[in-house]
């Protein structure tokens, strides 16, 4: 009987202590709660269409118009030399003369021959209209003679290169030979630069290529010249480099000044046609992603991340190529306290519309 009474005591204690145990709603999930449920105060940007201008800078190569090493096409030593370092000298000025004595009396043989060659072209010409010899012996003189001619042709092409002379007009570099040097076709007299008109070579991405055209202007500066100056586009190449994916861009400088020098480094500066409709926001609206980029919208008081592209961007806003519309109103502050779907109260407006 005892045995009894304690079992129903027993369990009548663990009921009491079930019924203690039970959920019921404690001050901390009360709070967890408010939280969840808690405003968060931001500011906010409403997106508007504005004209933006790119402006696009790439580093370029000052080139001079024309520019060539001067080489000897032949092997020899030099007797003569014309070059005055830093001058300018005009198209076909004899600038270096190789020695020609061999040449020369090679030339004086083939004429003394030629002459007695003609001459007795000439009686054997007599001698076939009167039937005196055969078509063949006058045919073979006649040979001789034209050989002759082709001999001494050769040796006056050869005595021509022993003059080197300016392919244009442009301005001597620093020579590098003296007179009485033997020289190949390998080695480099001197160099000449026509720098009176100069241009820039530059690489543009392949997404400008597009954008870009003939007679665009562009301005540049370089180091010997603080001021700006601009050119005009001339050439384009038709083709995009595989391995850097840019675009090769020609450009002839307009009123160059002696400051700029071929070879010089110089800094591009591309302005395209405004967009009349871009949309910018401010910077600090951006949130990066692992794949993309994320803007945090205003839609009836709550947070919605919305995936966007970008393009270009200025010192303080960014272009949104995709995911927003005029109108739309974003969040410019406290980004990372904001979670998805979240209340979110709009404080201040940077940009209110009229």
């Amino acid at each position: 009987m005892k045995l009894k009474c304690w079992s129903t005591y027993l369990f009548l204690a663990a009921s009491l202590l079930a019924c203690d145990s039970s959920p019921s709603k404690s001050p901390k999930n009360d709070k967890n709660g408010g939280e969840k449920n808690k405003s968060t105060g931001v500011q906010v940007y409403i997106v508007q269409p504005a004209s933006f201008a790119e402006t696009l800078e790439v580093p370029g190569n000052i080139l001079a118009n024309e520019s060539v090493e001067i080489h000897p096409e032949i092997s020899g030593r030099i007797v003569a030399l014309n070059l005055q370092e830093g001058k300018t000298i005009e198209k076909g000025t004899v600038l270096a003369k190789l020695y020609d004595g061999d040449l020369v009396a090679q030339l004086r043989k083939l004429e003394v021959q030629l002459q007695l060659a003609q001459k007795t072209e000439e009686r054997q010409a007599q001698l076939l209209r009167v039937q005196g010899i055969s078509q063949q012996d006058y045919d073979i003189s006649l040979l001789q003679v034209n050989n002759l001619k082709a001999d001494i042709g050769i040796i006056k092409t050869s005595l021509e290169k022993t003059e080197i002379k300016a392919p244009f007009n442009g301005q001597i570099s620093l020579k590098n030979i003296s007179v009485g040097a033997y020289v190949t076709p390998a080695n480099v007299i001197t160099k000449i630069n026509q720098n009176n008109i100069l241009k820039v070579d530059f690489a543009i991405p392949e997404k400008y290529s597009a954008r870009i055209k003939l007679g665009q202007l562009v301005a540049l500066v370089t180091a010997g010249n603080i001021a700006e100056t601009n050119a005009k586009i001339i050439a384009i190449d038709p083709n995009v480099e595989e391995k850097s994916r840019s675009l090769l861009v020609r450009a002839q400088l307009i009123n160059p000044t002696k400051a700029v020098l071929p070879g010089s480094f110089a800094k591009i500066k591309i302005s395209f046609d405004p967009d009349p409709n871009a949309l910018l926001v401010p910077a600090q609206a951006i949130l990066p992603q692992a794949r993309g980029k994320k803007i945090i919208v205003y839609r009836n008081g709550i947070a919605q991340f919305q995936d966007v592209t970008t393009g270009v961007r200025s010192a303080e806003k960014i272009q949104i190529i995709e995911g927003l519309n005029s109108g739309d109103t974003i969040v410019v502050t406290g980004l990372m306290s904001i979670r998805p779907e979240g209340k979110i109260t709009i404080r201040n407006i940077q940009n209110p519309q009229p």
